[in-house]
């Protein structure tokens, strides 16, 4: 499919300064409406059940280490984090788990600007965030006015819209 560029330099303007304006809003609080630590595990050994896989003690720490993290992290991160609890855990069996988190909806993988696939929590509600270019921290924010612009340009481009990732 050919997208048109005309006008896309506008979108973009549009999406940089909606992005200054949601930085002051950073602060207010996310939606917290997901499910507790305790059901989210259960939905992941209801899910090794249904897949006909083992539930082992070092996948379950593997877990609960990643529901624990509540940020955006690597798998690297989380296998330093893992390995303080259970210095037995190689780093292929965080990433298999991280898999299987991922394929069950309960980890997304994302990919920011040093190219490393970092993994949050997928039952989030849609969001958007803003990384320092300097330090690399990453704040998760929503903002109505971007939702609608992104929206606008899917449906304006023929996409259904269904995962957005715009990056200025």
């Amino acid at each position: 499919m050919k997208i048109d560029p005309s006008g896309m330099s506008d979108i973009i303007l549009q999406i940089v300064a909606l992005l200054g304006a949601a930085v002051g809003m950073v602060g207010r609080a996310m939606a917290n409406a997901k499910p507790s630590a305790d059901e989210r595990f259960t939905h992941f050994k209801d899910y090794l059940r249904a897949q006909r896989l083992k539930s082992t003690a070092q996948r379950d720490t593997i877990v609960k280490t990643f529901l624990d993290s509540q940020r955006h992290i690597s798998v690297e991160e989380l296998y330093t984090e893992v390995r303080r609890r259970n210095p037995h855990i190689g780093y292929a069996t965080v990433y298999r788990t991280m898999k299987l988190l991922t394929d069950c909806g309960m980890a997304a993988e994302r990919h920011f600007r040093d190219g490393e696939a970092r993994y949050e929590s997928a039952e989030k509600r849609h969001h958007d965030h803003l990384i320092c270019e300097q330090c690399g921290t990453i704040v998760e924010f929503e903002e109505p006015r971007i939702e609608d612009l992104q929206s606008e340009t899917a449906r304006r481009l023929g996409e259904d819209g269904a995962h957005r990732d715009a990056r200025v």
